[in-house]
């Protein structure tokens, strides 16, 4: 799998001040924009050809990976209405065969990139990288059976999930997944959300795998993340 996916349009208002002059995937860890950790395990990874979802400040990302050795493609999210209608700006990019989908927030390993693309067997429409939690509850709880994802649920009330598997930003797709986004409804948020598609794939009886994610991880939401950041990317 050589075609990869990021979401990068977010301001990430839980940062505060420090996103006020730059997109959060543009926050510096270990001397570099997370964004750039991101792309350069991918790349370690075997991927050749990404697509950047950018909105908010994005001409600071595109200046910056000007000369990055990939190819590097952009589509900009002009309104800020969710993840699904994000994903379905690529459907002219990633129409042709299976893709790795991930945010610009996200922190994963090479090793953990290559499982989860390898997870995609002949079968399966899509892989979905979960992390075992106390809680999802503040992510998407995903349930399995027997070797496949059969149910999804976004943000659940806290306490009432039975699975300890949460949504980890991190997936491999067919480009079937295209012809969902096309018909999202709104969320109960107001928003065209990436986990409707995925419950729409559920209910047609398409098959998903769960790959649970064993080494590095971190969704960098906060603040107070950035040094834990640091030092999973290798700066101290």
């Amino acid at each position: 799998m050589e075609t990869a996916v990021i979401l990068a349009a977010g301001k990430g208002t839980r940062m505060g001040h420090l996103t006020a002059d730059a997109p959060k995937p543009m926050l510096p860890l270990a001397g570099k924009p997370m964004l750039e950790h991101i792309l350069d395990r991918l790349r370690a990874a075997g991927v050749r050809r990404v697509l950047l979802v950018i909105g908010y400040r994005g001409e600071m990302i595109r200046s910056h990976l000007q000369g990055y050795p990939m190819e590097i493609n952009y589509r900009v999210q002009e309104a800020a209405n969710g993840t699904g209608s994000a994903t379905l700006l690529a459907q002219d990019f990633a129409s042709n065969g299976p893709f790795l989908l991930t945010f610009g927030d996200i922190l994963c390993s090479v090793e953990d990139y290559r499982g989860l693309m390898a997870k995609l067997d002949d079968e399966a429409v899509g892989v979905l990288g979960v992390k075992y939690v106390d809680d999802p509850a503040p992510g998407a709880a995903v349930y399995e059976e027997d070797n496949r994802v059969v149910r999804i649920v976004e943000k659940p009330p806290v306490g009432t999930s039975t699975t300890h598997w949460n949504s980890a930003g991190l997936y491999a797709f067919r480009p079937v997944l295209f012809d969902e986004l096309r018909v999202l409804p709104l969320s109960p948020r107001g928003e065209y959300e990436l986990t409707t598609a995925i419950d729409q794939l559920i209910r047609k009886d398409e098959v998903l795998r769960l790959y649970a994610i064993e080494q590095e991880w971190m969704d960098v939401g906060r603040p107070e993340d950035l040094a834990r950041g640091e030092r999973l990317v290798g700066g101290g």
